[in-house]
């Protein structure tokens, strides 16, 4: 299986993500060479963050023309899609992402642990519960209308001709109304739930309560959409802006799992350090041996979040030409080393993909009254 052979070892360099790794999934080897090596000692890949730079691999650079592009698309039977944060973005939703990583002092990142949750989980449980709230609160946007009816136009039968790999965990695409046979949910959704002890087999699907327990009742002035109720049920208020201090919460006012009592419940996120879920992997195994693919489209993501990075590496040494949508050509990652007979869109993710993924959408209109730059 590609996946799985794949990422027994990864190697990046510089400092690995603040939140830092596991040592119940990864073993980290760290020896006088500049690079790290992961060796991964779970049944499935790990999430880590690298900061792999890349150069281009040609003297020429990639293109920026859409005409071009839509060519190559129409006349492909397999593409594949790895979606990030910043397809989100045009949707109004945190990147969480270079200087605006920071959620109330803290770096996003190091609250996406299993050590973080252990800590304090009354400040993991905040964060997670103010992304629900924006997530709720937020709308589709054209993008992922525009990916959603790309995987129509390109199902056959019961052969799925487009998949679509996405890091989001905003349930933005599923309110698109994307296929769910071609949507793969690699880090999870912000509205599944799970028990916290790995022994209990307690989960929760589609729970869109907001706020999911009494305890992180919300309220804010900043925010109109806000739920009012969260002074009736606190003395002090949880506040869900993320420049707000708050009290911290107690763990015993926090939610409790049903079926085994004792323990937290937790987001059904993969944090950090954990596994991605097996037959989420399988699945994308099992559609990628089946054929070449010819196209790969790296969307609103720098692609250095391994092992979800490496399906660019996958596709791309398989012979299938790279598209990249960013909003800035700065630290692609794997998605960097473009060379001539590939593609950089930069701008609004939405926008975009609306553009170059219809098939009626005229290629005449000036790139500047679409935000898009030309590529050096």
């Amino acid at each position: 299986m590609v996946i799985r052979s794949l990422f027994k070892v990864i190697l990046c360099h510089g400092q690995e993500s603040s939140a830092g790794l596991d040592p119940l999934y990864c073993d980290l080897n760290l020896s006088i060479n500049p690079h790290r090596t992961f060796k991964m000692s779970s049944r499935n890949p790990v999430l880590i963050n690298s900061t792999i730079s890349s150069s281009s691999n040609s003297n020429h650079g990639p293109s920026n023309d859409i005409a071009s592009f839509k060519k190559v698309l129409s006349s492909s039977t397999r593409v594949l899609a790895l979606c990030g944060a910043g397809l989100g973005a045009s949707s109004g939703l945190d990147t969480f992402r270079g200087s605006g990583g920071m959620w109330r002092n803290h770096r996003a990142q190091s609250l996406a642990t299993l050590d973080a949750f252990r800590r304090d989980p009354g400040l993991v449980w905040l964060f997670y519960s103010y992304r629900r709230h924006k997530a709720l609160a937020a709308e589709p946007n054209k993008g992922h209308f525009a990916l959603a009816e790309l995987a129509r136009r390109m199902r056959k039968g019961r052969e799925e001709g487009f998949v679509c790999l996405t890091q989001n965990v905003d349930g933005l695409a599923q309110r698109a109304g994307h296929p769910e046979g071609s949507l793969k949910l690699l880090h999870g959704c912000l509205y599944d739930i799970k028990c916290a002890n790995p022994i209990c087999n307690y989960r929760e699907r589609n729970n869109f309560n907001d706020p999911y327990h009494p305890s992180l009742a919300i309220t804010s002035e900043d925010d109109e959409k806000l739920l009012p109720a969260a002074n009736k049920i606190r003395a002090v208020a949880t506040y869900l802006d993320p420049n707000k201090s708050t009290t911290a919460i107690n763990k015993d006012e926090l939610p409790h799992c049903p079926n085994c009592i004792t323990s937290l419940l937790r987001p059904d996120i993969v944090w950090f350090g954990e596994a991605l879920p097996g037959d989420t992997i399988d699945e994308i195994d099992q559609w990628i041996d089946k054929a070449p693919i010819d196209l790969i489209l790296v969307v609103g993501t720098t692609a250095q979040v391994y092992p979800a990075a490496g399906y660019v590496d996958i596709a791309r040494n398989a012979g299938a030409r790279v598209a990249v949508i960013n909003m800035d050509r700065e630290g692609l990652g794997s998605a960097g080393g473009l060379g001539k007979d590939d593609w950089l869109f930069v701008g609004d993710a939405g926008t975009i993909l609306e553009e170059i993924l219809s098939p009626q959408s005229s290629v005449r209109r000036r790139r500047s009254e679409k935000g898009y730059q030309g590529v050096a």
